[in-house]
C-alpha cells in the first residue's frame, strides 16, 4: 500500500529544474540557440502585450450593441412591471372577493342560527 509519506523522500520526474541545464550551441558569427529563444520570447511577448492592450478596448460595434440590448432590457423590465401590476391587481381582487364571499357565508350562518 502507498502512503503519502512513502513519497516524501523521492524527487519528483517533474521537476522543472531540469531545464536549466541547455546546451548553447553556436556556429561561428552566429548567436547562441537561448539567445535566439530569447529574442523569440520577446517578440511573442511583444505581440501578447498588444493584443491585451487591442483586446482591452472596446470597439465601436460593441459600443452599439450594448446601447441597442440597454434599450431592449429597459423594454422588458417595463413589460415585467406591467405584468406584476397586473398579478398584484389579480391578487387584489381575489383576496376581496374570498373577503365578501366569506362574509356573506358567516352573515347567512349567524341569520339561520337565530331564526
Amino acid at each position: 500500500m502507498t502512503t503519502r509519506d512513502s513519497y516524501s523522500g523521492a524527487k519528483s520526474s517533474m521537476d522543472f529544474n531540469h531545464h536549466e541545464t541547455s546546451t548553447k550551441r553556436s556556429v561561428s558569427g552566429s548567436p547562441s540557440v537561448d539567445e535566439e529563444e530569447e529574442a523569440e520570447d520577446a517578440e511573442v511577448w511583444e505581440v501578447s502585450r498588444g493584443t491585451i492592450r487591442t483586446g482591452s478596448e472596446p470597439s465601436p460595434d460593441l459600443a452599439d450593441r450594448v446601447a441597442d440590448n440597454m434599450v431592449k432590457n429597459v423594454g422588458l423590465i417595463q413589460e415585467i412591471n406591467g405584468n406584476i401590476s397586473k398579478v398584484v391587481s389579480l391578487y387584489f381582487d381575489l383576496s376581496s372577493n374570498f373577503s365578501t364571499f366569506f362574509h356573506h357565508c358567516n352573515d347567512n350562518a349567524n341569520a339561520n342560527t337565530t331564526n
